[in-house]
C-alpha cells in the first residue's frame, strides 16, 4: 500500500488509502473539541474499502441453504479441501455433506447401494466422450429430481450443452472458489415461496459506550435517505435500546411484540409493528421501559430477522454489547458485520476476540468492517491507528473524530448527523460506509439558506 507511513502517524485520518494509492483530502468544519493538530482530512468521493472483495450483490442478501443431503465424489485432493471448506460455511449449517474419493466410478457404485441424495457433486477429468458415457450410466441409478453439479477439467461449451441436455444443473471448471459453489447450491435450492431476502448488516460494539448504536442508526439513515434504498433498522437491545429516542418517535409496539410471538410473524404483522421514520426508513424499536425479564429463544430471533429481510432490501441490526448464543449466531449469519471500537486497550482486546471468533465461524466471508469511533478525545491517551490495526488484524474502514457538538446536537434534536451537518467529516464517513455496503453512490443533502440561517 503506497504512502502507508504517511497515513499511520499519531494522527487520525478520516479514511484509509486504497490499494491504488489514492488518498483524498477535503476541507471540513472546525471542531474546537479536537486538538487542532489532529488530521481528520478525507474526501468522500475517493474513499474506498481496504478489503479486496466483490461489490455487494444488488439482488439481495445471502440466504442459508435448506436441509439437504449432498454427496461429493472427488478425484483430487484440492477438491476434497474445497469441499471441507464449503461444509464449514455458515450458509451450509443445515446441509449433510459427505465427500467420497473416486469420481464418477465411485458415484455409480455408491448409488447402486444407497438412496439418492438431494445433490450430487461429481468431479471428472475424463475426456468429454467418456465423461458423458459415465454420466449416462450414473443416471440409471438416480431418482428423479436430484440436482447434479459437475466439476470438470475443460471449458468446453459443447460438453456443457451435452451435460445440460442430460439434466446436469451446473458445470464448474477449476479454479473453483468456495463461494462460487455455495451460491450455485443456493440457487439450485432456493425456496420459490421466499425468492428474496434483504441484506443483513449487524452493528456491534467491542465494549459499551463506543457509539455502536449511533453508528447503526446513522448508517441506516444514510442507506435509506442518502443512498435512497428502502431500509429497516431493528433495535435488538430490548432492554435499553435508544432507536425511538434517537429518531424522536413514540410507539406502543416494539420488536418484543414480534419476538414473543414469532409463529404469528408474517409480512402483514411486521408492517403493523414497524414505525415509519421516513418514506424509505422503517424502525423496529425496542421497548421504552423495562417491564419483565425476557427469555427469548434463538429461534424467535431467527424467525423475526428473516421475516423482516423478506420485506426490504436492507436490514440494519443494532446489537447490544453482550455475548450470548443468539447474538453470536446472529453475527455469524449476517451478510455484513460492523465492529465499532475506540482506540483504547479494552476495545482492542474485545474487538480482536470478536474478529478471531467470526473469522473461524465465517471462513468464506470478509472479516468484520472495523470502525474506529471518537478518535482524538482531548488529553486521553490513545493507541495510534497503525498500531491498533496491526494488533487487531483488520484495517479500519473509517476513523471518526471525536465531535461532541455534532452528535450531541443531533441527539438532542432527534435527528441524524446527516440532517444536522451534511458536510461534516463524520457524515462523510457514514455515507462512505453506506456506499461500501450497497455499491450505490450516496447523495449528500445540502442545507438550505433558511436552515443555515436558523441554525438547523
Amino acid at each position: 500500500m503506497a504512502n502507508e507511513s504517511a497515513l499511520f502517524e499519531d494522527d487520525f485520518p478520516l479514511d484509509l488509502e486504497d490499494d491504488t494509492g489514492a488518498q483524498g483530502a477535503s476541507e471540513g468544519t472546525d471542531q474546537e473539541a479536537i486538538d487542532p493538530d489532529l488530521d481528520v482530512s478525507g474526501n468522500a468521493d475517493e474513499m474506498t474499502s481496504v478489503h479486496d472483495v466483490d461489490l455487494p450483490d444488488p439482488d439481495g442478501g445471502e440466504r442459508p441453504i435448506p436441509a439437504i443431503s449432498m454427496r461429493v465424489f472427488y478425484e483430487v485432493d484440492n477438491t476434497a479441501n474445497l469441499i471441507e471448506t464449503i461444509a464449514l460455511d455458515r450458509r451450509m449449517r443445515s446441509v449433510d455433506v459427505e465427500a467420497i474419493q473416486g469420481g464418477l466410478t465411485a458415484a455409480i457404485e455408491y448409488l447402486q447401494e444407497n438412496v439418492t441424495p438431494n445433490l450430487l457433486v461429481l468431479e471428472s477429468h475424463l475426456p468429454a466422450a467418456q465423461m458423458i458415457e459415465q454420466i449416462d450410466a450414473l443416471a440409471e441409478h438416480c431418482d428423479p429430481g436430484v440436482q447434479v453439479m459437475v466439476i470438470g477439467a475443460t471449458n468446453d461449451i459443447a460438453l456443457y450443452r451435452q451435460l445440460v441436455s442430460r439434466g446436469v444443473s451446473e458445470y464448474l471448471v477449476p479454479p473453483v472458489k468456495p463461494l462460487q459453489v455455495i451460491r450455485a447450491i443456493g440457487t439450485l435450492f432456493a425456496d420459490p415461496e421466499t425468492p428474496f431476502l434483504g441484506k443483513s448488516i449487524s452493528v456491534v460494539g467491542a465494549k459499551g459506550g463506543v457509539g455502536a448504536s449511533t453508528i447503526a442508526h446513522n448508517l441506516a439513515w444514510s442507506i435509506a435517505e442518502n443512498a435512497r434504498l428502502n431500509t429497516t433498522l431493528i433495535d435488538l437491545d430490548i432492554s435499553f435500546g435508544t432507536t425511538a429516542l434517537d429518531f424522536n418517535q413514540e410507539g406502543t409496539q416494539s420488536v418484543v411484540d414480534a419476538l414473543l410471538a414469532p409463529e404469528r410473524t408474517d409480512e402483514a404483522v411486521i408492517s403493523r409493528l414497524l414505525t415509519k421514520a421516513t418514506d424509505r426508513l422503517s424502525l423496529f424499536t425496542a421497548p421504552a421501559t423495562i417491564n419483565d425479564e425476557l427469555d427469548i429463544s434463538q429461534d424467535a430471533y431467527d424467525v423475526v430477522i428473516q421475516a423482516v429481510r423478506r420485506t426490504v432490501p436492507y436490514v440494519v441490526m443494532d446489537l447490544p454489547h453482550i455475548w450470548s448464543t443468539w447474538l453470536s449466531t446472529t453475527l455469524v449469519a449476517s451478510d455484513e458485520v460492523m465492529l465499532v471500537c475506540q482506540p483504547d486497550l479494552a476495545s482492542l482486546r474485545n474487538g480482536k476476540n470478536i474478529i478471531d471468533r467470526l473469522r473461524a465461524e465465517r471462513p468464506n466471508d470478509n472479516p468484520p468492517r472495523l470502525i474506529l469511533n471518537m478518535a482524538g478525545v482531548p488529553k486521553r491517551p490513545e493507541i495510534p491507528v497503525k498500531d491498533f490495526a496491526q494488533a487487531i488484524g483488520v484495517e479500519p474502514e473509517v476513523v471518526l473524530p471525536f465531535d461532541p457538538q455534532l452528535f450531541g446536537t443531533a441527539a438532542n434534536n432527534g435527528q441524524m448527523i446527516s440532517e444536522t451537518e451534511p458536510d461534516a467529516k463524520s457524515t462523510m464517513a457514514i455515507n462512505h460506509l453506506a456506499t461500501l455496503i450497497t455499491g450505490q453512490a450516496v447523495n449528500v443533502p445540502k442545507k438550505s439558506f433558511v436552515q443555515k440561517f436558523l441554525g438547523k
